[in-house]
């Protein structure tokens, strides 16, 4: 029992916060593939294109609220839109550096997103999604 995720989808316009997601996933060990996005549009565009193949589907998508054009809110209400085989497979946590209440409140209300991390990533973190009984381990 490896104790990891199979594949995670990083959704940042920060290329940055991107590396240091990727870095402390990898050093953890918290999945053993990575798939990384700059912009919301590329990551819906990678959904559609693998929403028949569910090995690469990625198990959490690691979603940034504040994108140019397509922005968290707007990725989730695309979002909403797939089959049930992807919102089912699918497990949203928002990374984000915005501490705006109203926002935040609005995000964790969603029916996909199961949690809220302050950037940057760390391992505290990712464990606390390891123990989420939405995730399932590999």
């Amino acid at each position: 029992m490896e104790n990891n995720v199979d594949l995670v989808m990083l959704v940042d316009d920060n290329d940055t916060d991107n590396f240091i997601s990727k870095r402390i996933i990898e050093i953890t060990k918290f999945a053993k593939r990575i798939e990384v996005k700059n912009s919301g549009k590329s990551a819906l565009e990678y959904l559609e294109r693998e929403q028949f193949n569910p090995t690469n589907l990625p198990d959490i998508i690691f979603l940034d609220i504040n994108m140019p054009i397509v922005d968290g809110f707007v990725f989730l209400f695309e979002f909403e839109m797939f089959p049930d085989e992807v919102k089912n497979k699918c497990k949203i946590v928002i990374l984000s550096s915005s501490d705006n209440k109203r926002d935040i409140e609005k995000i964790v209300d969603n029916d996909y997103v199961v949690k809220f991390v302050t950037k940057p990533l760390t391992e505290h973190a990712l464990n606390e999604i390891k123990a989420l009984p939405q995730i399932v381990l590999k």
